[in-house]
């Protein structure tokens, strides 16, 4: 088994406290509500949404993949990390043996924030991954915060 690990920031405007409630906290009800072509529901299938939660990710229609279970591996709401992995599902397919996601949203010095993200995708043997993949995976990361991002701005009291 080998592991693919890849770091990306996305800078924003909302103060970290606000985006690491949205992004981390709240984002189970609210992605599917800002974005159901992409994440149709987030279920807690067992424990109470902290460390050891599992939740099963439906996506929404026309997406590659049907669904993932993913696992809560820690959460820190005073320091905004949050740290979870893919363990079942289609987008492991016969690549992954896991998926782990490390997410830190660190205040920035114009009062906004930027998420830091760690990807570290664990391959099974000797399964190749492309660079076309991960950027795929990269790129709808993003597009998901940036879509937060959208609705915060434009719903000051969410």
């Amino acid at each position: 088994m080998g592991a693919i690990t890849y770091d990306m920031e996305i800078p924003s405007p909302i103060p970290a406290p606000r985006m690491f409630k949205a992004f981390v906290l709240d984002a189970d009800t609210l992605i599917p509500k800002i974005l159901p072509q992409a994440i149709k529901s987030v279920e807690i299938l067992e424990g109470d949404g902290g460390v050891g939660t599992i939740k099963l990710t439906a996506f929404g229609e026309g997406y590659v993949h049907k669904c993932v279970k993913n696992r809560v591996d820690a959460i820190d709401k005073e320091n905004f990390t949050y740290s979870y992995s893919v363990i079942e599902g289609d987008a492991l397919a016969d690549v992954f043996e896991s998926i782990s996601y490390h997410i830190k949203i660190v205040p920035a010095p114009d009062g906004g924030s930027i998420c830091k993200n760690r990807s570290i995708y664990n391959t099974k043997g000797d399964a190749q991954v492309t660079e076309e993949k991960i950027k795929s995976g990269k790129e709808k990361a993003s597009s998901i915060f940036k879509a937060l991002e959208a609705y915060l701005l434009a719903n000051p009291d969410a």
